[in-house]
């Protein structure tokens, strides 16, 4: 097994050792070759002999040498292994790769997004590339570690699922033995249903949404990092949670990934503390004023609308984020909470951050015969969620409430992606399940 990485290496100078990784790009000069050897912890320079000229892009190796340290105007301050470098001795080919299609060797990587992800399982290999899901992975632990330390229980939600958790009809149905049933668009009833055994509960879980829509911020299969709290005295803490969770996780990326942010040329976003609040009319309102164009009858804000409250919330509040309160009822789920003071409006949130949705959340309705009431509202037949969903608040459900962050639309955000599909490893919309599907349907014409 592997025991000695690349990064491992600036404390190795003088010493010989043996590397396991991939060629990332190869320079000959005559009798001597300087290749670029990569694994999963970076990357360091082996200058080599003429028998290293046959080694290509993307050919697996294992190569002998020693660990010196490089003079100091060679010295590259943008490689942790910039100081150092490896006088080959000898290698092994461990697996020949076949010719690339293009050069993944370079620092940037361009190419159009259909290429990118025509070529997932190689685009993936490009150190900018796998950065992203690096950033990715933080936070996702920070999500899970945060959470582990105010007291909320992790536990898995199901994928396949009865009925629609919305009440609608953007659900993917799958045929399950002699019945039909559906993908989740949500963990929304099972994390509810688990605030009763746990009181505060979180869960990682991927959710399908069957939009017929192509747009750079929307996927089909995405991930939620959900959170549920019971016993909740006010709406307001939920949303104060949500900020405490969102400013560890950036606090945590930029702190963790300066190399990375860098490479991207950006900064994690500027927050303010308190993150400000306002009211979705008072948003429509300042829209209006702002550029003479009239929502303010939508039961939401537009994605123009959104980009022009992250432009207000920057000159206003020094802010690239802010909470939007006090959705309608009737665009929010039947299992939102009214506002006792405006029943037409609930309490409930969303989080815009650089000029997109990332968070949303709010208080339920925890009283049993109230929900089967609003079910019935939105044209819903009750006896269709019964069990387990309506079962847990039967025997008595605390006030509770909470909120979901979508991974790949923060990930997209942080690191100014300029789509959603570049923040997810294997993308799934209307056009692509790994492979294009338009282009699989046409070769069987």
């Amino acid at each position: 097994m592997k025991n000695l990485f690349i990064s491992d290496l600036v404390n190795k100078v003088g010493q010989e050792v043996i590397i396991k990784g991939w060629v990332q790009r190869k320079r000959d000069h005559k009798k001597i070759v300087f290749l670029d050897i990569r694994d999963r912890s970076g990357i360091v320079q082996v200058i080599g002999d003429e028998k290293f000229k046959d080694l290509n892009s993307e050919d697996i190796v294992a190569i002998k040498g020693l660990v010196k340290q490089r003079p100091k105007k060679l010295i590259n301050p943008k490689l942790l292994t910039g100081s150092i470098e490896i006088e080959g001795k000898e290698f092994s080919l461990i697996t020949k790769a076949q010719d690339l299609p293009f050069d993944i060797g370079k620092d940037s990587i361009n190419l159009t997004l259909p290429t990118l992800l025509d070529y997932r399982s190689l685009t993936l290999r490009h150190p900018k590339i796998r950065a992203i899901f690096q950033v990715q992975e933080t936070i996702t632990q920070t999500f899970r570690q945060i959470m582990k330390e105010l007291g909320f229980v992790e536990f898995q939600a199901p994928t396949l699922v009865a009925t629609a958790t919305e009440g609608g009809a953007e659900v993917f149905p799958v045929k399950y033995f002699d019945s039909t049933i559906y993908l989740a668009q949500s963990p929304q009833f099972y994390k509810q249903i688990m605030v009763a055994v746990f009181e505060k509960v979180f869960t990682v879980a991927h959710a399908y949404r069957a939009e017929p829509s192509v747009t750079t911020r929307h996927i089909t299969e995405y991930v939620g990092l959900d959170a549920e709290m019971g016993f909740i005295d006010s709406w307001i803490e939920i949303m104060e949670t949500a900020e405490l969770v969102l400013k560890k996780i950036i606090q945590t990326v930029n702190d963790k990934h300066v190399d990375i942010l860098k490479m991207y040329n950006i900064n994690v976003p500027k927050i303010s503390t308190p993150i400000p609040r306002i009211k979705l009319k008072e948003a429509l309102q300042i829209i209006y004023e702002r550029t003479g164009r009239d929502i303010r009858q939508e039961p939401d804000l537009d994605p123009e609308g959104e980009k022009e409250i992250w432009h207000y919330a920057q000159e206003k509040f020094d802010s690239e984020l802010i909470f939007i309160t006090h959705y309608p009822t009737k665009k929010r789920p039947m299992y939102t909470y009214p506002d006792p003071d405006n029943p037409e409006e609930t309490l409930s949130f969303d989080l815009i951050g650089r000029g997109q949705e990332w968070i949303t959340g709010g208080q339920r309705i925890n009283d049993y015969n109230n929900l089967i009431e609003n079910i019935k509202k939105w044209n819903c037949n009750p006896d269709n969620f019964q069990i387990p969903y309506l079962q847990a608040f039967k025997y008595g459900m605390p006030p509770e409430g909470g909120f979901c962050i979508g991974l790949e639309r923060i990930t997209m955000n942080i690191l100014g992606l300029s789509n959603i599909r570049e923040a997810s490893p294997f993308p799934r919309d209307m056009e692509r399940v790994d492979i294009r599907l338009k282009k699989a349907v046409e070769s069987q014409l």
